[in-house]
């Protein structure tokens, strides 16, 4: 069991979500996690939802955990940072998912020596399959950010990374749910076009990528020899493929993921 306070600042989406993570991990209890939110119907929810501690005060928060998320947007690190420094215990672990917000800016806003994990996890922790990746600042310890990832591990996987790679990470899997969407959606939509009805469109498409993605994952193979694998000579796929790459579709998606990272790089 995990001996540690662990507090949200933010109960949005996602914080919510690495919440209910934790719980069904069953890696604390419920009197270990506090919340704050300047929502009250947000904070009502989460305590009907959790029946955990839920506060409007971010300093009740800070000056409480062992380990923080600020789970909040990039433009509210201004408004919310002075007003925990000062209450923020001196071993606190500070875990900030803001996209953006580098190490040294964060370290900067607090004004003095903080231990601190950038991270960026994706949606899908809502179903408990996220991907996170963690960056380390030099006062955070190995045991420190094994207990970290520890959290992480309770709603997906995640990686260490060096910072320089972050921005990197928002394209390939901060955001790259969204672009999975749309692919699925595109297949679905030529499949109601063909006269499948929608709801069963968009279960074989989301299922379709869902086991390819198993695939890479758990055979190890390339991407390619398993696109190999489904291309027979002269069959179907392969038609399919000519089309994809006809209109430029690896292309697309290099250009689309960079745009992102490059939005990153450009907020920090």
């Amino acid at each position: 069991m995990f001996d540690k306070i662990i507090g949200f600042i933010g109960a949005g989406n996602m914080g919510s979500a690495m919440i209910g993570g934790i719980l069904n991990s069953s890696l604390v209890t419920t009197s270990q996690l506090i919340v704050s939110d300047p929502s009250t119907a947000v904070l009502d929810k989460i305590k009907s939802s959790f029946s955990i501690d839920v506060t409007t005060s971010n300093e009740r928060v800070a000056e409480r955990s062992d380990v923080l998320f600020l789970a909040i947007k990039p433009d509210k690190f201004s408004e919310v940072i002075p007003q925990i420094s000062q209450v923020l215990k001196s071993d606190c672990i500070v875990v900030s998912i803001a996209a953006g917000k580098t190490i040294s800016s964060i370290e900067s806003a607090f004004g003095k020596k903080v231990k601190l994990v950038r991270a960026m996890p994706n949606t899908p922790a809502l179903v408990c399959e996220a991907m996170s990746a963690l960056s380390p600042n030099s006062l955070v310890t190995a045991e420190e950010l094994t207990q970290i990832q520890e959290i992480f591990h309770c709603f997906g996987k995640s990686e260490v990374v060096p910072e320089s790679m972050m921005d990197a990470v928002v394209g390939v899997s901060g955001s790259s749910p969204a672009y999975v969407y749309l692919f699925i959606e595109a297949m679905a939509d030529a499949a109601v076009a063909d006269g499948m009805p929608r709801a069963q469109a968009y279960k074989f498409a989301a299922q379709s990528v869902y086991g390819a993605a198993k695939m890479v994952l758990e055979t190890g193979q390339h991407p390619g020899f398993l696109k190999d694998m489904v291309c027979s000579p002269a069959g179907t796929t392969i038609d399919a493929v000519s089309e994809l790459e006809k209109h430029g579709f690896r292309g697309t998606v290099i250009r689309a993921q960079r745009a992102c990272t490059k939005k990153s790089r450009e907020m920090g």
